[in-house]
């Protein structure tokens, strides 16, 4: 909600110049942090200047009012404009005679150090939903010892698997407390290495414990109680305190009655939140499905998720049915698979010795349930069928080709974004067993994800541990991956990486290309490839409602309001 400008006027009227302020003193005192302001409310001199300064946020930012004495007052200035964040307050204690914590295994953490690690951190937090840097205002802090970047990385890959920002309270304002917090942690939720968010909190409380301080604050939403227990575990408490923002549309939700949108699950509500910020008005017709209606100038749509109703019926035939599928897009040209529907086990079996290894899967079955893959032996392949027949409909038999798992997301006829999408996998410490690194691997993804992303513990997981002669029980060697599943669905644990800027023109044009075939707007394309920059692919499969919400950071929610509503683009 933007600030009344009488407002805005009164706050600039009364700020302080730097000439009016002493030399070493910290009224007043806030800092950049990248993604808004922090503001120290103590240190201001009244809470309507408090107000006023919280009211000249900038446009995409989130400005913070920490520990806010008497919120009433700052709330009074500006009730149409600011509001009481629903967040709690935490705090441990500093010793610096305090041990230092042993990292987890696997996990580095460092400063940030090059601007490559900015565009890392905001890869992270796009995929949380969180505010981005801003990368000049970033890389110019850099200098500061009142701000603290941290970086972790994958020891074994030099990948950036999570973030945190420290403020010294003490440099940052003058806090005679001896004062710290922290911000922002975030940990990739398709790292497969555990402990590194409480690796990330527990350095940078060593460093500041080096630093003579006193204690480290947090805030966290009240309702988050993943986090804190997490936060408990680590040695924080709850201490009484105020946080304070400016009414935005990052804030939303935090202000507003969004009855029947919070249930949406991520797909649904990240086009949602797209369109509302639009000025597209939502009603939600059915939470569990995804289901709402769009309208904007008197024109409606509704959407189940990324499908619409600019997808015909004859479009919704061929992408729900794989033999369909294959068959127009062969039609065209595009490379396909080889292919049958399974039947008389004689010319099944006759199938799978003239293509070596081959992929049984349901016909109309989606989420990669009942996919078995790389079947070899005539002594599998009948439970595969059963396994596949069990989620309904007819059975798919089809020629296993090698490569990378690629979808590929086409709106309006165009590439939107590209991913390789990788097989669930576990990294061992020796100590657990695959079962356990499983249970905690699906448990972090499904936090990630709200729930869309768990690994199955099941027959196929089972087959393709006993293909690397492993089971449940084994117990990997430190840093050892195990690959748990063949398919790289992201409903079955797999993860998602972005390749948009590496994707061949000849894979670009095979998907526009296969859009148009089967007449659909929208639409996600599986793609088996050597490399995302190599031209050699055979197409799998067409998805009719694709998951946008996997495609960080490339723009999948935008190009979808646009395509259906262009006058808000």
């Amino acid at each position: 909600m933007p600030a009344h400008p009488e407002l805005v006027r009164r706050a600039q009227d009364r700020m302080p110049s730097p000439c009016e302020i002493p030399r070493g003193s910290r009224t007043n005192a806030m800092i950049e942090c990248g993604w808004g302001r922090l503001l120290y409310a103590p240190s201001f001199e009244s809470p309507a200047l408090l107000a006023q300064t919280l009211l000249q946020e900038a446009p995409g930012k989130r400005d913070i009012a920490l520990h806010v004495n008497a919120p009433q007052l700052v709330l009074a200035e500006a009730p149409a404009n600011l509001f009481l964040d629903p967040s709690l307050i935490f705090r441990r204690k500093l010793a610096a005679s305090q041990p230092p914590e042993e990292p987890a295994s696997g996990v580095v953490v460092r400063p940030l150090a090059t601007r490559a690690d900015i565009a890392a951190i905001n890869r992270l937090y796009l995929m949380r939903g969180m505010v981005p840097l801003d990368p000049k205002i970033v890389w110019n802090q850099l200098g500061s010892e009142a701000l603290v970047y941290l970086i972790a990385e994958d020891e074994s890959s030099g990948e950036v698997i999570g973030s945190a920002i420290g403020v010294d309270h003490e440099i940052a304002f003058g806090d005679e407390q001896g004062g710290t917090s922290l911000w922002c942690l975030v940990v990739d939720p398709q790292t497969r290495l555990s402990g590194t968010g409480p690796t990330l909190v527990n350095h940078l409380a060593g460093l500041f414990a080096q630093r003579g301080r006193v204690f480290m604050d947090l805030s966290v939403l009240h309702t988050n109680d993943h986090a804190i227990a997490l936060y408990e575990r680590l040695g924080f408490q709850q201490v009484p305190g105020f946080v304070v923002k400016h009414k935005n549309s990052i804030n939303e939700s935090l202000f507003s009655n969004t009855e029947g949108i919070d249930g949406l699950n991520p797909y649904a509500r990240l086009i949602v939140d797209e369109a509302r910020r639009r000025g597209i008005s939502v009603d939600v017709l059915d939470v569990d499905a995804g289901i709402f209606k769009l309208r904007y100038c008197g024109h409606e749509i509704l959407c189940r998720e990324s499908l619409t109703e600019l997808t015909g019926g004859v479009a919704m035939t061929w992408c729900q049915d794989k033999v369909l599928t294959l068959r127009r897009l062969a039609s065209i040209g595009l490379n396909v698979p080889r292919q049958r529907v399974a039947g008389d086990p004689q010319a099944d079996a006759e199938f799978l010795r003239e293509c070596g290894s081959v992929v049984v899967k349901p016909a109309l079955g989606e989420q990669g349930r009942g996919i078995s893959v790389d079947i070899r032996s005539p002594e599998d392949l009948p439970d595969a069928i059963k396994r596949a027949s069990a989620v309904g409909g007819h059975v798919v038999i089809e020629q296993f080709c090698q490569g990378q798992d690629l979808r590929i997301v086409v709106i309006g006829y165009k590439v939107v974004a590209a991913a390789i999408r990788r097989p669930a996998e576990v990294t061992g410490n020796g100590e657990s067993t695959i079962a356990r690194l499983i249970e905690r691997q699906s448990a972090r993804r499904a936090a990630a994800t709200g729930g869309e992303s768990k690994i199955p513990m099941d027959e196929e997981t089972e087959r393709c541990l006993a293909a690397q002669g492993l089971t449940m029980d084994s117990v990997p060697e430190n840093g050892r991956h195990v690959q748990v599943r063949k398919t790289a669905n992201l409903h079955s644990g797999g993860t998602i990486h972005d390749v948009t800027a590496q994707l061949h023109p000849a894979l670009r044009d095979a998907a526009e290309a296969a859009a148009r075939a089967l007449h659909i707007p929208v639409v996600g394309l599986d793609f088996l490839v050597e490399a995302p920059d190599s031209p050699q692919y055979v197409v799998i499969e067409a998805n009719e409602r694709p998951g946008l919400a996997n495609h960080e950071p490339q723009p999948t929610a935008q190009r979808f309001i646009d395509l259906l509503f262009p006058l808000t683009a």
